[in-house]
């Protein structure tokens, strides 16, 4: 892991090095000579040395060319990027508003900056180039890419998520997806505006356990981040990741990280494990990044024996799903139907659902909704608040049971 830590932390030395180029006006001076760039590169690959401005211009006088200071910075740039960075998509993941970067091969990049996908102007030499980065960025998370293992899905320096495939699993050429973190946290008014921010302020302040749903790309993370900004300072937040990505403005996180098993298939440590241990850590509130196994029934299990106001992200379809999809993980990690329903109806009281909508991709709250036991047993997401589209607020028909259950923060739809 000291190994893995050092390679990821080059990669995130050269993120932040993008950031603080995105604002530079001199790009790589276009007359500078492919071949003698790669020369360059080649000559400092085999040293194994950084590639500082004082280093390349090494390498350029070892190569007898003559160059004026801008074209040795220009050359610097290009090979930190294309050595220890993120090479061509370097500049859009600087971008600020960037929160995907997808790689269809090397003549189709896609970005999405929060106003749906876009197609970038940023292309590679061919695919060998695209498979040499991917193969470089899972190696600096510690991780194997190739022939044998086609496909990776890896955390880099920063919370920033890879998944690669190579052909020919991917046969029009090598594909990657790069996810970055949030780069701050919002406000929940900047999300959610009047009855809506209301509502959630006061699920919170009740202490309600509650789940963030929503499909890929909908902002639940961000939203998660927003809610556990307004806990009360003198609660203590054991947050449970994948990967560091919830960044809450709060006095007092503590985070536990999930870690994959090594080449040899040991040393993992499961989301499930990291529930468990954040129950010994005296927990105001445990706090799940993402559902998605079998952890769900120690969280259950954690939300029914006092340690309420727990939360997390599950990816659903949408807010009646929820149950099923619950149960669908419950059941396959060896409880009954009914047991989870039971787990279910004592331990979690909300669903947020957000959606995105189509066109402009903008990502909203959709339904607040209670979840409600029936005469069958099993356990239905009731709808309390539904927003549409252009702000209009619905109330559904567990609204005055919200209303009731959450009377430190008074509201009214």
């Amino acid at each position: 892991m000291n190994t893995r830590a050092g390679q990821s932390d080059s990669y995130g030395t050269a993120q932040a090095m993008a950031t603080r180029r995105s604002n530079d006006p001199q790009p790589p001076d276009p007359m500078v000579s492919p071949d003698l760039v790669e020369a360059v590169r080649v000559r400092l690959a085999r040293s194994g040395l950084e590639p500082t401005a004082a280093r390349v211009a090494s390498a350029l006088r070892a190569e007898r060319a003559v160059l004026g200071d801008a074209e040795v910075l220009a050359i610097a740039r290009t090979l930190r990027a294309d050595l220890i960075g993120a090479g061509p998509l370097e500049g859009l993941l600087a971008e600020p508003d960037v929160t995907d970067v997808l790689v269809n091969g090397a003549r189709e990049v896609w970005i999405d900056d929060g106003r749906g996908l876009r197609r970038a102007s940023v292309t590679f030499s061919g695919d060998e180039e695209v498979r040499r980065l991917a193969q470089r960025l899972a190696a600096a998370a510690g991780r194997r890419l190739d022939d044998a293992s086609p496909y990776v899905d890896a955390r880099l320096a920063g919370g920033v998520r890879l998944h690669a495939v190579l052909p020919p699993i991917a046969p029009e050429g090598t594909c990657m997806s790069l996810r970055l973190p949030s780069r701050r946290t919002f406000t929940l008014e900047e999300l959610v505006p009047g009855v809506g921010a209301a509502a959630l302020r006061a699920i919170l302040a009740a202490r309600l356990a509650f789940l963030v749903t929503g499909g890929t790309g909908t902002g639940k993370t961000t939203m998660l981040a927003a809610l556990l900004s307004l806990a009360d300072p003198g609660e203590r937040l054991l947050l449970v990741e994948d990967s560091a990505e919830l960044r809450p403005r709060h006095p007092h996180v503590v985070r536990l990280e999930t870690r994959p098993p090594n080449l040899e298939g040991a040393g993992g440590v499961t989301l499930r494990d990291l529930v468990r241990q954040a129950l010994r850590m005296r927990p105001d509130r445990v706090v799940v990044g993402e559902v998605r196994g079998s952890e769900v029934i120690d969280l259950l299990a954690a939300l029914n024996t006092g340690h309420d106001g727990g939360c997390g992200t599950l990816h659903a379809n949408n807010a009646a799903d929820v149950p099923a999809r619950l149960e669908a993980l419950a059941c396959a990690a060896g409880l009954s139907r009914e047991a989870v329903h039971s787990q279910l109806a004592a331990a979690l009281d909300v669903v947020v659902h957000l959606v995105r909508d189509p066109g402009g991709g903008r990502r909203r709250v959709a339904e607040i909704c209670l979840l409600e036991r029936g005469s069958s047993g099993l356990v239905t997401a009731v709808p309390a608040l539904t927003f549409g589209p252009d702000g209009d607020v619905t109330s559904g028909p567990a609204a005055a049971v919200l209303a009731a259950r959450c009377p430190e923060v008074p509201w009214s739809p």
